[in-house]
């Protein structure tokens, strides 16, 4: 079997990027106890990191690159943003190392979409937010393994993710 549209795939890889050296830095890994598992097709992940496993077999290996605009694109400045820093309070408080450089908050936006945002810079009024994709402006080197490809039941397919195994369970 291959991998093609609406199939489960099981994935062993590393995900490396770039530090600030030039240095590659392992940033994540799926091994055989915590496989990636994804309905080819229906992911969610960049389009060319799918395109890039379209046709392999279980067994096969994989070791490829995506440039920042294959992967999560690349930086949005209107992506960063300062906020009032009382949009944090909780109880008509900030919560206490809430606001810290670095932190991812989910928050939501005008329209009710959820978003992570990491932040940036805290003054005495305002929380500099940036809601990039945390790989976004990054250069994305994977290497790994098919472990496993089967059909996606009915039930997956309707709602567009794996159950069981490595999946969802509902």
């Amino acid at each position: 079997m291959k991998i093609e549209k609406n199939k489960v795939v099981s994935l062993t890889y590393e995900l490396r990027i770039m530090d600030e050296q030039g240095e590659p830095s392992l940033i994540e890994t799926a091994d055989k106890e915590q496989p990636m598992v994804f309905i080819y097709g229906m992911s969610g992940l960049p389009e060319q990191f799918e395109e890039q496993l379209d046709g392999l077999s279980v067994g096969d290996t994989f070791d490829f690159k995506l440039d920042a605009e294959e992967g999560y694109g690349g930086q949005d400045e209107n992506a960063i943003v300062d906020l009032p820093k009382n949009a944090f309070e909780v109880e008509g408080a900030v919560p206490e190392d809430m606001l810290e450089i670095g932190n991812y908050i989910p928050m939501t936006d005008s329209e009710g979409n959820q978003l992570q945002g990491r932040v940036v810079e805290v003054t005495d009024d305002t929380v500099k937010m940036d809601f990039n994709h945390p790989l976004a402006g990054k250069e994305l080197y994977f290497k790994g393994k098919v472990e496993s490809i089967r059909e996606a039941t009915a039930d997956e397919l309707a709602h567009g993710h794996v159950h069981g195994e490595g999946g969802v369970h509902h």
